[in-house]
């Protein structure tokens, strides 16, 4: 073998699982961003207010709040983190492809409430199979696999915006669930044969033994502060989520091109600051990233309102992306660090699972203030969420905190 292909062969032996699942995150993360393009069109066919249509995204996070729990404690007792993570990533496609074929609300409805839950279950698996492989550079792992989901919320956009100009918005989810199929399919044959946790990786424990652990790490003070932040932050972004598409459709009149463009913008600032915020979180802690992030997110957000120019408005909404997405692999890195292995993926479905919970609330309460008050007071709403999320940060103990390898932040 050349000297090029001994390298290669020995960088993907280490990294290789990093990135393959990395790729199942950005295409679980696609399908779920083609949902919020597709959403405008969505409610303009079927005659939605703003209330209806954020009833609809509320159906997403009802479903994926309700799947979270029982999620994480299937993956720690059976251990069976690939063929979880495949599982999830192929009934979510197939769910997009069916919701493309909907003609029906109640159809529509319930294949949003498939992929809200199975949006959800891949991540308690693959943080927790990243987490126990790469225990060392935990914040690097995390932050590919962070990554990737900027990258499927970033060309997902663009994609789906491109086809709307055209075909129809039930072509587009058809043609955006076939990728993520041949991916799921590839995780599984790439990477099955390093799914040798035991069946029971929980060190022994019985499922009352399982429970009892548990419960003991939910209650210490940085586990929950974690998870109440984890929840602000997510409140916040996935309510930007919902509303920017229909800001920028409604009040800046912008073309499907133009929109995924700005959502692009949103996501390749994340993308640019993950693996930077948690590479760094691993020499010098989480503390400091995470607060540092929260803080200028909360001022962006504020200050967007004020902006006209659309040029401007896409150059904001990229910087936005940089600070809001920077925080998010490493608040996951933070939570394991403080959490024992063998609870990793269950711990995850509680963070994943207040996330959900609170991500419920913004489209019902955006929706009614949208109506009432106009999409711009939405953003105000936004940026007091996540101005409680930087105070919650403050809660989660110093002592409790840093990362193996670096200093208490």
């Amino acid at each position: 073998m050349t000297d090029l292909a001994v390298r290669t062969f020995a960088f993907w032996r280490e990294q290789g699982p990093i990135y393959m699942v990395s790729l199942g995150h950005a295409s679980i993360h696609w399908i779920a961003a083609t949902f919020y393009v597709l959403l405008p069109y969505i409610s303009q066919e079927l005659g939605f207010n703003y209330s209806e249509t954020g009833l609809l995204v509320s159906i997403f996070y009802i479903s994926s709040t309700i799947a979270n729990l029982p999620g994480g404690t299937v993956v720690d007792l059976m251990g069976r983190r690939v063929i979880i993570q495949m599982a999830s990533l192929g009934i979510c496609a197939v769910a997009l492809l069916v919701a493309g074929l909907s003609r029906s609300f109640l159809l529509l409805a319930a294949m949003v409430s498939l992929i809200g839950a199975t949006n959800m279950l891949w991540h308690p698996a693959a943080i927790s199979y990243l987490s126990t492989t790469y225990a060392k550079t935990r914040g690097y792992a995390l932050s590919i696999h962070a990554l990737g989901a900027n990258l499927g919320d970033a060309v997902a956009p663009l994609a789906a915006g491109a086809l709307l100009l055209v075909v129809g918005w039930h072509e587009v989810a058809l043609v955006n669930a076939l990728p993520c199929l041949v991916v799921a399919a590839a995780i599984y044959l790439m990477l099955h044969r390093s799914d040798t946790q035991a069946k029971r990786p929980a060190g022994g424990l019985d499922f009352r033994g399982y429970v009892y652990s548990l419960v003991q790490v939910v209650k210490t003070r940085a586990v929950w502060s974690l998870c109440l932040m984890a929840g602000f932050r997510t409140m916040m972004q996935n309510g930007l989520l919902v509303f920017l598409p229909l800001y920028l459709a409604h009040e800046l009149k912008v073309n499907p091109f133009w929109m995924g463009f700005t959502l692009m913008a949103l996501q390749v600032g994340g993308a640019i600051a993950a693996p930077i915020a948690g590479t760094l979180s691993d020499r010098i802690g989480r503390r400091p990233i995470v607060l540092a992030g929260l803080w200028s997110t909360t001022v962006i957000v504020i200050g967007l309102t004020f902006i006209e120019s659309h040029i401007v408005y896409i150059a904001g909404i990229s910087f936005l992306g940089f600070c809001l997405y920077a925080v998010r692999p490493v608040i996951h890195s933070w939570l394991m660090d403080v959490t024992p292995g063998h609870l990793g993926a269950s711990v995850t479905s509680i963070m994943f699972g207040v996330q959900s919970a609170f991500s419920t609330v913004m489209p019902l309460a955006g929706g009614a203030i949208a109506d009432r008050y106009g999409l711009t007071a939405v953003f105000y709403a936004l940026g007091a969420t996540i101005f409680v999320a930087n105070f919650l940060a403050l809660l989660v103990p110093k002592s409790e905190a840093a990362p193996a390898g670096a200093h208490r932040g």
